[in-house]
């Protein structure tokens, strides 16, 4: 048998906005939950521009640092927490979860949400952190964080607004957003 050789990957979307939001995708918990928070924020290309086709994936531990475990991570029942959101960005590349904020998974580890990115032009979806805004000590004990010049962290750091947490995604350019890279995807 000849060995062929790999083939580009496909571009994802924009068929994703038929197939892959679900009904309360963004809400990791109901919105009047008394620890609810919001976190949000806009995806923008390497011209600054936003994107109005990309998809958000949330995946986190819960108050506790405690990973879910739940089968059926998409359903909601309202009260079982699962960890898992996604949401397609709106027309001005906006997207929005309700959630709680996240612990330490680990001791000397700050909490952080785990992002996905999917959109169109992209041959494979980008991994990315949002954490919760920390001090200097707390990012300087972190196993990610602390390996990164200060100011490309700041990529990967939410900042706090009346509604919960922002967190812009920005795909290429001067404030690129961290990827992270986890190997064979």
């Amino acid at each position: 048998m000849s060995r062929l050789a790999p083939t580009p990957g496909q571009t994802v979307g924009p068929f994703f906005g038929y197939a892959l939001p679900f009904a309360s995708g963004g809400e990791l918990v109901r919105a009047g939950h008394p620890r609810a928070i919001r976190l949000h924020g806009t995806v923008f290309d390497g011209a600054g521009e936003t994107v109005p086709d990309a998809l958000i994936e949330l995946w986190q531990a819960d108050e506790n640092g405690v990973v879910a475990q739940v089968e059926g991570s998409r359903a909601r029942d309202g009260w079982t927490f699962t960890g898992f959101g996604r949401v397609p960005v709106d027309g001005t590349g906006h997207y929005c979860f309700t959630t709680l904020r996240p612990g330490a998974t680990e001791p000397g580890r700050a909490p952080f949400f785990a992002i996905t990115v999917f959109a169109r032009g992209l041959l494979h979806r980008l991994f990315t952190r949002a954490y919760l805004p920390l001090d200097e000590r707390a990012a300087s004990a972190d196993p990610l964080l602390s390996t990164l010049p200060e100011d490309r962290r700041a990529t990967l750091v939410t900042r706090a607004d009346e509604h919960g947490f922002v967190f812009d995604i920005h795909l290429q350019g001067p404030d690129e957003t961290i990827f992270l890279d986890y190997g064979d995807r």
